[in-house]
């Protein structure tokens, strides 16, 4: 299957490569939209005066009317601009990852610099939270709407034998029917031994609508899968042969690291549909006052194991002394009806009646000490929710809730957030964030052929409450804040006892507060892009470790050439970080630790890169890390794993208009 997306998505894109993007003027002259002033893909009515003499069939289409739809129903324009923000996003994850930082092999985990705890969960997550970062969640899927067809194509090279490839294709087959296919594949080999990735993401979308408007229907079905090869990292021994740079393990598959037998995959089918019918709609624009009834449909199964040859002493003493062999599944279906009035006078209400049923286990029972430990966490959970939203005077409120009625589980959230804009160039946002909820199912039920790895617990709900602040200022600054209350924190650390990994829960209250400042300033063609982040945690037991400070400059200068055919943007980032106590990584459990034994010193991360548009191609070359050889081997992405070594990385993304 992978095969054949591939292979489809590059039939299609020398097929669409072939095709001149034309259109006519108000002149009735033809010309080449790839060469229009505005590099944005905002409309057609400024154009360049290049003509040509070829004529388009959709004369009559504007570059406006390709529109990308979020699950909330939030709508943007396809945009084939090249700005800083694009080369930011230009990663594995195609987002700014400035809280994350990367492990060496492109397709393993990320540990976190900084967290933002608002939820607006009421059911516990699956575990294996570190193989999650590219797995695509409800609200990672868009919808579209394009008058003609359209195709945008990622690549970009990875570390040793292999490659990323994202491809995207969506199509209307009318103006009611909108089909999409998206496949975005990975495999690296990676610097070190036993370090092979393997990612893959499939995604089949689509929306439909009747003439009237009056029922619309969408929904989507994903396939994806997580491969990692698993060593533990370097040896103690090794670590110093790493900090010191010693020349004979440059050559980073040198190294013997704590085990090469091991390996995780995590794999997830979902199947998502979304429709609603307008009971009563609305004549007069102006007194809107509609109703709508829907329901959503979602079914999802995910299964996750860990796998080793031979037993380790680095997970402690195991049952067999054969393979390991670590398997757990989860099935959730949820269903909901619910109802939508929107009215002039009262604003947008909405209310839901939900349905969870889950299943979350082992094929198998375990008895510990003279236990038994239960294999599987099954049950249902009944629900309500709504939420409201309506513009007061000069504020937007938005507000939602939702609340556990019945079943297994117990939880509720509140949200509620104002926005005001003060005026065309600024605006302000404050919120609010309470939930609660039953910490995640790998928390509550593990078992494992290794001793340590065996437990069935009865926690308490973990509970946050969360304030918010936003403003955003294009003569200013934008500036994020957040205040962050925690009670019950649930997490994994290490056991006091035999230094093994296990999970805990802390009793006690844990305050955490972050800034965010972010301010971009111009000379001439140059630009410095600035982001910090200042964040303190206050507990006494240091529970939750985060750096004091993390920050981005970027340094880049922007300009056209070749009578504006080419747009140049070249510089030089620098990302650092302050010293403090960085989480572990435990690939039994694909999870994060917290420990308090080895403190992580900061390193500074420096990038150039040399970035290019021609036409609606965007072209990426960048030199990743390329003081690692000046600033000191003292880097690392978790404790025994070493950051990634300079190297040069080549790519682009392509979109094609038919």
């Amino acid at each position: 299957m992978k095969k054949i997306v591939l292979i489809f998505s590059l039939v299609l894109v020398n097929n669409l490569w072939s095709q001149v993007k034309l259109v006519k003027d108000k002149a009735n002259r033809n010309i080449d939209v790839s060469r229009m002033r505005n590099d944005t893909l905002g409309g057609l009515s400024n154009f360049g005066n290049n003509t040509s003499n070829k004529n388009i069939k959709n004369e009559n289409v504007k570059i406006e009317d390709y529109k990308i739809i979020s699950i909330e129903n939030d709508t943007v324009v396809v945009d084939t601009s090249l700005n800083i923000k694009k080369y930011h996003k230009y990663n594995y994850l195609r987002k700014d990852n400035f809280d994350l930082l990367p492990f060496a092999n492109l397709g393993q985990s990320y540990n976190s610099l900084s967290i933002d705890f608002a939820k607006n969960r009421l059911m516990p997550n699956f575990g294996a939270r570190g193989l999650h970062y590219n797995y695509k969640e409800i609200r990672d899927v868009n919808y579209y709407f394009v008058p003609t067809p359209l195709t945008e194509l990622m690549y970009k090279t990875a570390f040793e034998q292999g490659q990323l490839l994202e491809s995207l294709f969506t199509v209307n087959t009318s103006p009611q029917f909108n089909l999409s296919l998206s496949y975005k594949g990975l495999r690296s080999l990676g610097k070190y031994q036993h370090s092979l990735t393997s990612v893959g993401n499939f995604i089949i979308g689509a929306n439909y609508k009747t003439k009237d408007n009056r029922y619309k229907i969408r929904g989507h079905l994903a396939a994806q899968d997580v491969f990692n090869q698993q060593n533990g990292g370097l040896k103690d021994e090794d670590v110093n042969n790493f900090e010191i740079g010693n020349p004979e393990f440059l050559d980073r598959s040198v190294f013997d690291p704590i085990f090469e037998n091991a390996e995780n995959f995590l794999r997830g089918n979902r199947y998502f549909l979304n429709h609603s019918y307008d009971v009563i709609r609305s004549t007069d624009s102006i007194t809107k006052n509609t109703l709508s009834v829907g329901n959503t449909f979602v079914f999802e199964d995910k299964y996750y194991k860990f796998i080793q040859s031979s037993p380790n002493d680095f997970f402690g003493e195991a049952f067999v002394n054969s393979t390991v062999r670590d398997a757990v599944s989860f099935q959730n279906m949820y269903v909901d009806l619910h109802a939508l009035y929107q009215s002039h006078d009262l604003g947008e209400i909405k209310f839901k009646l939900a349905y969870n049923s889950f299943n979350y286990g082992y094929g198998k029972l375990v008895t510990l000490d003279g236990i038994d430990i239960v294999n599987r966490l099954k049950g249902d959970v009944l629900s309500l929710g709504g939420s409201y939203q309506k513009k007061i005077g000069a504020f937007d409120v938005k507000g939602d809730f939702g609340l556990n009625v019945s079943g297994d589980f117990t939880g509720n959230y509140m949200t509620g957030r104002a926005y005001y804009n003060i005026n065309d160039k600024s605006n302000i946002a404050v919120g609010i964030n309470l939930n609660s909820k039953t910490p995640n199912y790998n928390f509550l039920l593990y078992q494992s052929d290794y001793v340590n790895y065996n437990w069935s617990n009865d926690f308490d709900n973990i509970k946050t409450s969360q304030l918010s602040l936003m403003f955003q200022s294009k003569k200013l600054f934008d500036l994020e804040a957040d205040y962050t209350l925690l009670n019950n924190h649930t997490y994994f650390g290490v056991s006091e006892s035999d230094g093994l990994v296990k999970p805990f829960q802390y009793k006690k209250e844990i305050s955490y507060w972050r800034v965010k400042l972010s301010k971009e300033l111009k000379w001439y063609n140059f630009t410095l892009d600035n982001v910090l982040r200042y964040q303190k945690v206050v507990s006494n037991e240091n529970i939750l470790n985060m750096p004091d400070v993390n920050f981005r400059t970027t340094l880049y200068y922007t300009n056209r050439l070749f009578k504006n055919a080419l747009l140049l943007q070249t510089g030089v980032s620098l990302k650092y970080f302050t010293d403090y106590f960085m989480n572990g990584y435990d690939p039994l459990l694909g999870e994060f630790y917290t420990q308090n034994q080895t403190s992580m010193k900061g390193f500074p991360r420096m990038d150039f890169f040399v970035n290019a548009k021609i036409r609606q191609t965007r072209i990426f070359l960048i030199a990743e890390h390329f003081n690692s050889a000046f600033t000191g081997y003292n880097y690392f992405s978790a404790p025994g794993y070493p950051y990634r070594d300079f190297t040069v990385r080549f790519g682009l993304v392509w979109n094609f208009f038919l």
